[in-house]
């Protein structure tokens, strides 16, 4: 008994040893504080380990919920490959998150585009950071944001958009639906799903508190006020004119095979119709989901788990990270040449 005691946390000791190598990565990591206005943002700024600023800049955009900057250290294999590129990555709690003030369900897009500029802005004023070399990183709900900012600022050296929608109530409708088929739901159920969706739509167009909302539906799904509220301020969000309106940034669109949140292919079809070929560059990657996480792993909780705890850099679809890297290598090149594109 005693043998095998000791096995086990001589086991256990190595494992530990291995998760903590395997999440250990290559970058220099600072906290920082950004303000906007009254409102202060805690962030982290990751650098490459080499000292030989400035860097070039990949400015973080989350996607929904209460994210921090690390987004539960998801983010860092991302971190570490931007800078194997010469790239520093600024991230940020959102407002209300760890220490963050405000309340991010408070937001709509456009108050989030006005605190990724104010981030922009804060990042000039370092003279760690090469302000001709400044792009952004975008998933999912970011795709309302990234084409405002860079309608805003065309100096962006670029975007890279990671499943992003367009139309914020069709998007809804194709994930309901694509949920719905996911989950096994019969034709019934179906149903009564779009009705819900339907009345809830009639309740937003007329401005409806959220205790109408509430004794109107008759399964809330889990909303709140603060939701309902976040909602009424977002639903008719639509990228169209702002990717119109972008005048030579080039965009990188990351598209996964997989993905039950985005209809990738309405996205890519409007991406191709508003951006100039020569600005747009489409990956696809077939085994990925939504979050460009494998589909086999998030296939299985414990795989998922596992994979993240000991080899976190894993999670992602095959080729990704390198896809990343290399877009930017080649927006220094460009940067070094003078050009754009």
């Amino acid at each position: 008994m005693i043998w095998s005691l000791v096995g086990v946390l001589l086991a256990a000791t190595g494992l530990g040893g291995v998760a903590i190598w395997q999440n250990t990565y290559d970058i220099r990591e600072e906290r920082v504080t950004l303000r906007q206005g009254k409102q202060t943002l805690d962030g982290v700024l990751a650098t490459p380990t080499d000292g030989r600023g400035p860097y070039g800049l990949v400015v973080f955009v989350h996607g929904d919920g209460p994210i921090d900057a690390t987004h539960d250290s998801f983010y860092r294999p991302l971190w570490e490959s931007f800078a194997e590129a010469g790239y520093a990555s600024l991230s940020w709690n959102k407002p209300g998150v760890d220490g963050s003030s405000g309340n991010w369900l408070d937001q709509s897009m456009d108050d989030r585009a006005d605190e990724t500029m104010a981030a922009i802005a804060w990042a000039r004023q370092r003279p760690d950071i090469d302000s001709r070399r400044i792009g952004l990183w975008g998933a999912s709900q970011a795709g309302w944001v990234l084409p405002k900012v860079a309608a805003r600022a065309p100096d962006l050296r670029f975007v890279i958009a990671v499943s992003p929608a367009v139309n914020w109530q069709q998007q809804g409708r194709y994930n309901l639906l694509a949920q719905m088929r996911e989950d096994g739901a019969s034709a019934e159920q179906t149903a009564a799903a779009l009705r819900r969706r339907k009345t809830t739509l009639r309740l937003l167009r007329r401005d409806a508190s959220f205790e109408e909302y509430r004794d109107t539906v008759d399964d809330p799904q889990g909303m709140t006020a603060d939701r309902w509220r976040f909602i009424k301020k977002n639903y008719t969000a639509d990228a169209t004119a702002d990717l119109r309106a972008i005048q030579g940034t080039p965009v990188l669109l990351v598209l996964a095979g997989h993905d039950i949140n985005v209809d990738v292919t309405d996205t890519e079809t409007t991406y191709r119709k508003l951006l100039p070929a020569s600005l747009l560059r489409v990956e696809q990657y077939p085994d990925a989901t939504h979050s460009l996480v494998k589909h086999n792993l998030e296939q299985s909780e414990l795989k998922l788990t596992l994979t993240a705890v000991f080899a976190p850099r894993a999670l992602f679809a095959s080729g990704f990270l390198t896809g990343q890297r290399q877009f930017l290598k080649q927006a220094n090149a460009d940067a070094s040449k003078g050009g754009r594109t």
